[in-house]
């Protein structure tokens, strides 16, 4: 398909004026291509008529056609009201409008040939068909709305406003593909087309929209599905082949530093998934390209202890290593654990955040100048701020999952091309990480280190919260301390929830002794991390909370998590909420409070719960429950926006796009032969985002 054809502005396309074209372009509509994709959201069949005379009580919505016998304006005590009776050779139907009776009025003339759809109803001694959708079959060109399976487009208040509704859309995309279409060519290799059996880009895009059958229909899903995955795992794969050409430094894998760490400093044993991980680390650190990796594992796998000794083999190679945390809280946490960890080997770490007094910012920074500071922890900030590392060879990222593609990008072309190792406790089903991580190497670690506590996971309800109660007691009597999450900060007027205010009132009666803190994202920065830090130094007993904590502080006093409203989170919160507590040596327990109204997914994602604690399995179900659009809720920033595609559904498509991008680059890296022009044109065109252009993808 020619790009340059369908990157024209939706104003060329005739019907659509200046005040139409606004709306559209509004709501993303600004090229002929995003008209193109403006899929629909349902289709119905229409390809069966029915005789008016046939209509009876249960036959829900009908296709009728008729002539128009009468028509005519009518007054009432709402307004005026259009009424059509149009016949068959059947029957006679009364067709009736409340709204837009102007409009109506100039459409119809006596003798027109008109089909009509809608729901009936009883009218009189006959049935009524109110606003019913129409086609006027005396009208020159095909019939769209009738006879045919018809596609009915996303609506918005703004369409109706300047009259945007299905039809109109029907007609718009008609008149492009007959006006238009011949100047397509299909953006896939044709070599590619054939050998997976994918339908012809043109004509998967007509039937889309106009299909002739439902089996055509599938088959322009199957392509425009696949085509939604070939694309973006083409610009993965060519970010991963971008950054493997750029040489790294060279660093010392077996150096003084790193052998006296593994050897002496840990008080325990690599697990067998760490010592995997961090040969893999190795091989890649070792080599003349940049590492480009991602390390995932579920929560307490052991991952900052892999990234501790590829620090070290930054510093026994004369090189720096930053290690960045998506919060304050969290950077500070990694800067505790890692002085303890390495300062004993002489390794000096400094800590840069916006809380850090000015003094010692100052001395940290000449510390990174000068090379004395050999690791530097803070934000994702630090690499943003125009910090000036002597030599920086190591970047280490937690909490990866946040970040997208284009935000990795952004963090490859910063300094010396240092090597990038990037860190997520949040384990994703096969599909996702293909899709959201294709650009990485991956390295998963499933093991738990040895000593970490199980966490007994239990399903209780509101009539036994005493036996809640008498948990919190227990422990906190043990000098345990306990989280209790709620799903929302405050009452709501429209939500029948427990909130985090109502509950810190209520828990702070209830253990008048315990010392109980509330830490939500309404609060000023300096109170939440105010109120962590006496969490953390164990000056409360009970944090109440809402899921700011879900990426939190490591307690290892804490033994207990109450997870309120249980059945109003997807599993991966669930899994990372309870990750919280079991992270030191005492036994644990996460409690499900939950209502006896649950939802069958919701009693599916409960009972999977506290049936097993392994992450993987845990995220393979939730994918299944609640599809990949909703599996990192509002907090995922880097999971593309397919329009057709479902990661839950497609993952045999997306191993055969996955696939066939790698091959198309390794054939041709830059897309260069005459044959892949169209596809190289489509992707910079439509595909590649401007941070990647910006840096140099492409």
């Amino acid at each position: 398909m020619s790009s340059r054809v369908l990157s024209e502005s939706i104003r060329t396309l005739g019907g659509v004026g200046d005040r139409r074209a606004e709306v559209l372009e509004a709501h993303g509509i600004a090229a002929l291509n995003d008209l193109v994709t403006w899929y629909p959201r349902k289709y119905l069949d229409r390809t069966n008529v029915v005789p008016i005379g046939k209509i009876h009580g249960d036959v829900g919505a009908v296709t009728v056609v008729g002539t128009v016998k009468v028509k005519g304006s009518i007054p009432g005590r709402r307004g005026r009201r259009y009424e059509l009776v149009v016949a068959d050779a059947s029957g006679v139907l009364t067709c009736v409008w409340f709204k837009r009776v102007k409009w109506v009025e100039s459409v119809f003339k006596t003798g027109q040939q008109v089909a009509f759809h809608g729901k009936v109803s009883k009218y009189g001694g006959g049935w009524s068909m109110p606003h019913p959708e129409f086609d006027l079959l005396d009208e020159k060109g095909p019939a769209l709305d009738t006879g045919r399976i018809i596609a009915v487009y996303p609506g918005h208040a703004a369409f109706e406003e300047v009259g945007l509704t299905s039809r109109t859309f029907r007609r718009m995309l008609h008149a492009l593909i007959r006006d238009r279409g011949e100047e397509w060519t299909d953006n896939l290799p044709a070599t590619l087309v054939s050998q997976l059996a994918l339908m012809e880009g043109r004509v998967a895009r007509r039937a889309i929209h106009f299909p002739k059958s439902q089996e055509e229909l599938d088959h322009a899903r199957r392509r425009l599905k696949f085509e939604e995955l070939f694309f973006f795992q083409l610009m993965m794969a060519a970010v991963r082949g971008r950054v493997k050409r750029e040489a790294g430094p060279e660093l010392v894998t077996g150096g003084t530093l790193v052998t006296s760490f593994l050897d002496d400093a840990l008080p325990f044993r690599l697990t067998a998934a760490q010592e995997q991980a961090l040969a893999d680390i190795r091989s890649d650190v070792g080599s003349s390209s940049r590492m480009n990796r991602l390390l995932q594992g579920d929560v307490g796998s052991g991952k900052t202890v892999i990234a501790a000794a590829a620090a070290l083999m930054a510093a026994d190679s004369g090189y720096q290593a930053a290690f960045l945390a998506p919060t304050e809280i969290l950077a500070e946490q990694h800067a505790r654990t890692l002085v303890g960890l390495l300062e004993p080997l002489g390794v000096r770490v400094g800590l840069l955040t916006g809380s850090t007094p000015t003094a010692v910012r100052r001395d940290t920074l000449t510390g990174l100048a000068d090379g004395s500071v050999s690791i530097v922890v803070g934000t994702h900030a630090v690499i943003q701020e125009g910090v000036a590392f002597r030599s920086l060879g190591l970047c280490v990222v937690d909490e990866q999952h946040r970040f997208g593609v284009e935000q990795r990008a952004v963090l490859y072309e910063k300094g010396e091309r240092p090597h990038v190792l990037l860190m997520s406790a949040t384990p994703i089903p096969r599909s996702l990480a293909l899709t959201l991580y294709g650009d990485l190497d991956v390295t998963v670690m499933r093991e738990r280190p040895p000593g970490r506590q199980p966490i007994e996971t239990v399903l209780l309800w509101d009539s036994r919260r005493e036996e809640l109660h008498a948990l919190l007691r227990r422990e906190l009597a043990a000098g345990r301390q306990a989280y209790v999450v709620y799903p929302l900060v405050a009452e709501s007027e429209t939500l029948d929830l427990k909130d985090a205010e109502s509950g810190f009132a209520e828990l702070s009666a209830a253990f008048p002794d315990a010392g109980v803190d509330l830490v939500h994202g309404r609060m000023k920065s300096a109170e939440k991390e105010a109120a962590m830090a006496r969490f953390v130094a164990g000056e409360t007993g009970i944090l109440v909370s809402t899921t700011v904590i879900e990426v939190g502080v490591d307690v290892p006093n804490a033994s207990v998590m109450v997870i309120e409203h249980a059945e109003r989170f997807g599993l991966s919160q669930l899994h990372q909420l309870r990750g919280r507590v079991g992270r030191g040596v005492h036994a644990s327990t996460c409690v499900l409070m939950s209502d006896f109204k649950r939802s069958a997914d919701a009693r599916t994602r409960l009972e999977a719960m506290t049936r097993t604690e392994d992450g993987f399995e845990l995220s393979e179900i939730d994918l299944r429950i609640r599809g990949a659009g909703d599996f990192f809720g509002t907090r995922q920033s880097g999971l593309p926006a397919f329009r057709l595609a479902d990661l839950a559904e497609d993952g045999e498509l997306l191993d055969a796009a996955r696939s066939a991008a790698r091959r198309l680059l390794d054939l041709d890296p830059a897309l260069r032969q005459s044959v892949h022009l169209p596809t190289r044109e489509w992707f910079e065109t439509f595909i590649l985002p401007d941070g990647l252009k910006k840096a140099g993808i492409g």
